[in-house]
């Protein structure tokens, strides 16, 4: 494969059920991934969901490997109090 078509490469994955498509190494934080489904990483963390439902929960700032049709869900930090 050239550079140039791996480059162009994208990777299905859904955050929060909406379908988006990844090029590997541009979105490469947790903020950038929430960033991309229109959240701000000031309010919602980044989770995936793994086999059996186990949940890694990603900081803002850390590097994600993202595979191919991974589960993501966004969680909010806080919420007010009515």
């Amino acid at each position: 494969m050239t550079d140039d078509a791996r480059s162009h490469h994208t990777v299905p994955i859904t955050i929060d059920g909406r379908p988006f498509e990844v090029e590997p190494g541009r979105h490469e934080t947790a903020g950038d991934l929430l960033r991309l489904a229109g959240l701000d990483p000031n309010g919602y963390d980044l989770a995936v969901i793994r086999e059996h439902g186990e949940i890694h929960k990603f900081a803002d700032n850390q590097r994600v490997d993202v595979q191919p049709h991974e589960k993501f869900v966004s969680i909010r930090q806080t919420a007010p109090v009515a």
